[in-house]
């Protein structure tokens, strides 16, 4: 199989990117030359967001192409033009957000989504970018064109940071601001396992949308917490703390304390889809405790310096607001 990469530098793209090269697929990435991609892969340079950026695509031809795009759908409308009449088969990366919100609990793939278009050039919200997305992948390839919908994305080579604060937070020991309920159900998928299914799709045509994210409740807030402490061998005490004292201490969930909604619409809207339509084409998620140890893994031949995308804000609680609310606590108690 011969895969063009779009991106294939970091996260989704270098999972992707690998586990063509592991299956001994000829894979060229196209990317802006900021990160290195994997070795044994074909570079090819351009910016699709500059004029003539995609002039290194004018030539050439694929089976499949995989695209993570999150900007404005116009980029990913004038690729997927220009490579309908040589490439067999479009995967575009997008995202559950695409669903209007509230997305209800065993929401599938044929709920209300956000409208968009395929030919907005400007940055718009994530949702919108993503659906416009969709619709420039579709106007392009029909039903040539898959439509993958993660939610939360795990693994080695985050760089959001979710993940990796929870890690670096846990590894630092000491009492630590668990979020509950402890058995409060996750979503998600490792990067990795989402590559593979990208390209088991890409191998058997398969087109339209999927949710590709684990069964709800593949792991729980309280299993990921005390993976992370095991893994990283900390002498952390997790605190657990029930929704409502931390919504009123005002921390932000998802972006004070990565990973964690409160139950109630929010956790309904991420974790909580139907995957049936996926699991039934071959989705499948490795356990928690691998996701969380590869990724410390990766974590400590960083020193400790993870990276993060410029186009997402940082994420974590401030450890001065994590004492002030422990401390509220205690005397609580």
């Amino acid at each position: 199989m011969r895969l063009l990469m779009l991106g294939g530098t970091e996260f989704v793209g270098r999972a992707v990117t690998e586990a063509a090269l592991a299956r001994g697929w000829e894979v060229t990435v196209f990317h802006r030359g900021r990160h290195a991609p994997p070795p044994g892969a074909t570079v090819l340079r351009g910016d699709r967001t500059a004029p003539g950026g995609l002039a290194a695509l004018e030539h050439g031809a694929w089976d499949a192409v995989v695209d993570t795009w999150s900007g404005a759908p116009s980029a990913v409308r004038d690729a997927a033009r220009l490579l309908a009449d040589r490439v067999r088969h479009y995967a575009y990366v997008s995202t559950r957000s695409v669903y209007t919100y509230p997305a209800r609990a065993g929401l599938a793939e044929d709920g209300p989504v956000v409208e968009s278009s395929p030919d907005d050039g400007d940055e718009t919200d994530y949702a919108r970018a993503k659906r416009g997305g969709e619709l420039a992948a579709l106007s392009a390839f029909g039903d040539r064109a898959l439509l993958a919908r993660p939610g939360l994305i795990l693994g080695p080579y985050e760089n959001i940071g979710r993940l990796p604060w929870w890690l670096t937070r846990i590894a630092r020991g000491g009492p630590v601001l668990a979020p509950g309920p402890r058995d409060l159900p996750l979503q998600y998928i490792d990067a990795r396992d989402l590559a593979s299914w990208l390209l088991d799709a890409a191998e058997r045509g398969l087109g339209g949308p999927y949710n590709t994210v684990s069964p709800p409740g593949h792991t729980t807030m309280g299993e990921l917490l005390e993976t992370c402490v095991r893994v990283t061998g900390s002498a952390a005490d997790l605190r657990w703390t029930d929704p409502d004292s931390v919504l009123a201490a005002r921390i932000v969930p998802w972006t004070d304390l990565p990973i964690w909604l409160p139950p109630g619409e929010p956790h309904d809207t991420l974790h909580a889809a139907d995957v049936s339509k996926a699991l039934a084409a071959g989705l499948r998620c490795r356990p928690v405790a691998e996701t969380v140890a590869d990724t410390w893994a990766w974590l400590r031949g960083l020193d400790g310096q993870a990276p993060q995308r410029a186009d997402r804000p940082a994420v974590g609680l401030a450890p001065e607001k994590e004492a002030e609310v422990l401390a509220a606590q205690r005397q609580r108690q």
